[in-house]
């Protein structure tokens, strides 16, 4: 299959497929006469392998490595639990920042209640006052900016 029906099939470009090859993610597709990349099944195979890891936000050089290990089915697999382990730690401090992250817009949203002019708004009045260097209600206390804004 030529580029085009593996990116529709895969749900991935044909620009990423590209570069997926150039960071050695898929393996050198076959030439045509006229220069056209085809494509096989291994290609879809690993091209759906890669856009799983993906979905899962796992970055392109833990990808290589996964990659590396499937190719090597006599490896331990140690290597692979540490990977996917050191990802769930990461995804699991994203998710904590995230969260922190709520609670702080949650206690900004506090400081505005209902209909009235921009200048009697609290939240940009917290906002302000952060940029400033004062105290806000999201983050505590704030470190002063030296020689103001």
């Amino acid at each position: 299959m030529q580029i085009g029906v593996l990116g529709q099939t895969s749900g991935v470009s044909p620009d990423t497929i590209r570069y997926y090859e150039r960071m050695g993610l898929l393996g050198p597709p076959g030439r045509r006469a006229n220069g056209y990349r085809v494509y096989g099944p291994a290609h879809l195979e690993r091209l759906a392998f890669v856009r799983h890891c993906r979905d899962l936000d796992m970055p392109l050089a833990d990808i290589q490595r996964l990659l590396h290990l499937l190719d090597h089915p006599a490896d331990d697999c140690r290597d692979v639990d540490g990977l996917i382990d050191t990802h769930l730690t990461q995804v699991q401090e994203r998710l904590q920042s995230l969260q922190m992250l709520a609670h702080q817009l949650e206690q900004l949203r506090g400081r505005c209640h209902g209909q009235h002019t921009t200048s009697e708004c609290g939240i940009l009045h917290e906002l302000v006052a952060a940029a400033q260097g004062e105290n806000c209600v999201c983050h505590g206390a704030s470190p002063r900016m030296e020689g103001g804004v």
